[in-house]
C-alpha cells in the first residue's frame, strides 16, 4: 500500500480524534508495563515452592500476583471501552460528513445511490473500527514484544535467542500474503459497490434480464474472492500457531538442557513459556493491526475517491 494513503488516513484520525489518541497511548504504556510483573512472580513462586520456602512468602507472593491482575485487567477494560468508543465516533464522523458530501443526482456507477449506500452501511466500519486503535495498538503491542523479550534475554539469553528464532520467520511470509488479501480486498469493494448500483436498479424497477445475469456473476465473483481471502488469512494464522508452538518446544528443549547443567531453574522455565504466550499474543495483534492498517487504508481511499476527500 503506498505510503501516501497511510499518511492520508493518519491524517483523517488525528484530525477528529487526536486528543483521544494521546490519552489511548499513555494508557497503553501502563497495560504494557504491567505485563512484566507476572512473568517475575510466576518465577519466584515457582523457584520458592521447589526451594521449599516459608508458605508464607509464597502466599504473599500470590497475593501481589492477584492485585497485579485486577489492576491489568481493569486498566485494560478501560482501554478497550475507550478505544471502541473512538472508532463509533469515527464511524459517525464518516457517515454524517463525508457520505452526504456526494450528489445525489451525479451520473453513472460512481455517483449512484447504491455506492453511498455501501459506504455509509459498510465501507466506514473497517475505517472507523482502526480508528480506535491507530496509535495505542502498536504503542502497546510494541511496547509488551520489546519488555517482555527485554526481561527474557537479560534473565537467560540463551532461551530469549528461541523466542526470537519463533518471530523472525515471520517477517517473510506474513507481507507477502497480506499484500495479496489487499487486492482482493479492494477488488471485493468494487464489486460489492456494483452489486449495490443493481439492487437500486432492481428496486427503481430498471432491471433487466442483462442486469440479473451480471448481479448473479457478480455474487459468484464475491464468493470466490472471500474463499481466496480465508485461505490467506487462515494461512497466516496456522503459520503463525506452527511457529509459537515450535517455540514453546524449543524453550523445553534449551530450558531442560541448560537445568541438567545448572545454568537455569525450573521457574526461569516456567516463566519463559509464559513469556512466549504474552510475546505471541502482541505479535499476532500486531499482524493483526498491520491487516486492518492495509484494509482501512484501502477502504479510505476508495471513499475519499468517491467523495472527493481526498
Amino acid at each position: 500500500m503506498k505510503k501516501s494513503v497511510v499518511r492520508d488516513l493518519y491524517r483523517y484520525i488525528w484530525k477528529i480524534s487526536a486528543r483521544d489518541q494521546v490519552l489511548l497511548s499513555i494508557m497503553s504504556v501502563g497495560v504494557f508495563l504491567l505485563e512484566l510483573a507476572p512473568l517475575e512472580l510466576q518465577r519466584r513462586i515457582v523457584n520458592g515452592a521447589v526451594a521449599h520456602h516459608p508458605y508464607r512468602s509464597i502466599a504473599i507472593l500470590c497475593g501481589v500476583y492477584l492485585a497485579v491482575s485486577l489492576v491489568h485487567g481493569g486498566l485494560k477494560l478501560v482501554t478497550n471501552v475507550y478505544r471502541g468508543s473512538v472508532g463509533e465516533k469515527t464511524n459517525r464522523h464518516l457517515r454524517m460528513h463525508l457520505a452526504p458530501a456526494a450528489e445525489p443526482d451525479a451520473k453513472g456507477p460512481e455517483g449512484d445511490a447504491g455506492v453511498r449506500i455501501s459506504i455509509v452501511l459498510s465501507e466506514t466500519e473497517a475505517v472507523g473500527g482502526f480508528a480506535g486503535g491507530s496509535f495505542a495498538e502498536p504503542v502497546l503491542n510494541a511496547g509488551i514484544l520489546l519488555s517482555v523479550f527485554g526481561y527474557m534475554l537479560y534473565v537467560q539469553p540463551w532461551m530469549a535467542l528461541v523466542a526470537l528464532l519463533m518471530l523472525s520467520p515471520q517477517l517473510l511470509f506474513i507481507p507477502a500474503l497480506q499484500e495479496s488479501i489487499n487486492r482482493r480486498t479492494e477488488r471485493r469493494i468494487e464489486t460489492l459497490r456494483a452489486l449495490s448500483n443493481d439492487i437500486v436498479d432492481e428496486a427503481a424497477g430498471n432491471g433487466t434480464a442483462s442486469t440479473h445475469h451480471t448481479y448473479r456473476r457478480r455474487i459468484g465473483f464475491v464468493y470466490l474472492l472471500n474463499v481466496q481471502i480465508f485461505i490467506r488469512k487462515f494461512g497466516i494464522n496456522f503459520l503463525m500457531n506452527l511457529l509459537y508452538s515450535l517455540g514453546v518446544i524449543g524453550i523445553l528443549a534449551v530450558g531442560g538442557w541448560l537445568m541438567l547443567q545448572d545454568r537455569t531453574d525450573a521457574g526461569t522455565i516456567v516463566a519463559f513459556i509464559s513469556g512466549l504466550n504474552k510475546m505471541n499474543v502482541p505479535w499476532r495483534d500486531l499482524m493483526n493491526w498491520f491487516r486492518d492498517l492495509t484494509n482501512a487504508g484501502t477502504k479510505y481511499r476508495l471513499i475519499a475517491d468517491q467523495l472527493g476527500k481526498a
